[in-house]
């Protein structure tokens, strides 16, 4: 279940967005990322753009591919078949999201690792014949898609009318990118680092829940009932979160303080594993 301020609690200027884009009914991803855009939204999106579709040892299919088997490791039907018309659009039939051996052994070697370092970080082992920087860019494809799965599955993200078409379409055209107007404002965590402008912004930075208990979330650790075990489903076994989950912590503590307790937990998952893959990578 989505807290209901993620449809109906965003700024004047992205309901205007949404009215003149997708005729009021955004799909849920956008109405997430544009609301109170400064929490986590602005750094997510830091990473987000040159991620997928920057300068990149993997082409921009490449990268929606990996997106594709990130997203079917959480069982996010929402993700999986997003990025599966991703690969459509930007590869232009060159590969098919159903075909492994249509896509390069390189890259399938990379989702291998990103896959082995989300189940035991200690046995991933850089495979051979991809280069540091290939990983390293495929690991910031893995630290997006590792946040946006774990809140697509806990806010019950679904696809609606034609939103697969329009949606990949419009991510695709402005290739991930928002009007700067629609995430101005709110706290400034700017950052040198957009890594660690999204960990200052989410774990650190003043917001409606204290920094502890947003850090403690995102550590699995020091966290009391019911946001302990809310947390751990969030960081480990996000698709089993259900309506009643959310609506009940919702009305005992409020719709904003699970929507970041919930990012922070999904944030602090997603980083443990991307340092764990720098950290591999660097030592090479």
């Amino acid at each position: 279940m989505r807290p209901s301020v993620l449809d109906r609690g965003h700024r004047l200027r992205a309901r205007l967005f949404f009215r003149i884009t997708s005729a009021g009914d955004a799909p849920d991803v956008v109405r997430m990322l544009l609301y109170r855009p400064g929490f986590f939204a602005r750094p997510l999106l830091a990473i987000t753009v040159p991620a997928m579709r920057g300068e990149s040892a993997w082409s921009a299919a490449e990268r929606e591919y990996l997106a594709m088997t990130i997203a079917r490791r959480y069982a996010s039907e929402f993700c999986a078949v997003t990025h599966a018309e991703m690969v459509r659009i930007a590869g232009q039939g060159a590969i098919d999201p159903a075909d492994p051996a249509s896509v390069r052994p390189e890259v399938r070697a990379a989702g291998d690792f990103l896959d082995a370092l989300h189940r035991a970080p200690d046995t991933a082992v850089p495979p051979p014949g991809v280069s540091a920087a290939a990983l390293r860019d495929a690991l910031d494809v893995g630290l997006v898609w590792d946040v946006i799965n774990r809140l697509a599955n806990a806010f019950g993200f679904a696809l609606r009318g034609d939103q697969l078409h329009t949606g990949t379409r419009a991510l695709h055209r402005f290739g991930y990118r928002f009007p700067g107007f629609l995430l101005a404002g709110g706290p400034r965590t700017d950052r040198d680092d957009p890594v660690a402008a999204l960990r200052h912004a989410v774990l650190a930075a003043p917001a409606a829940t204290p920094p502890e208990l947003r850090a403690a979330a995102a550590a699995g650790d020091g966290l009391d009932e019911p946001w302990r075990s809310y947390a751990a489903r969030v960081r480990d076994a996000s698709d089993t979160i259900g309506d009643d989950d959310v609506a009940r912590l919702a009305a005992a503590y409020g719709e904003d303080a699970v929507f970041e307790v919930t990012v922070a937990a999904a944030v602090g998952a997603a980083l443990a594993t991307y340092d764990a893959g720098q950290k591999i990578v660097t030592a090479g």
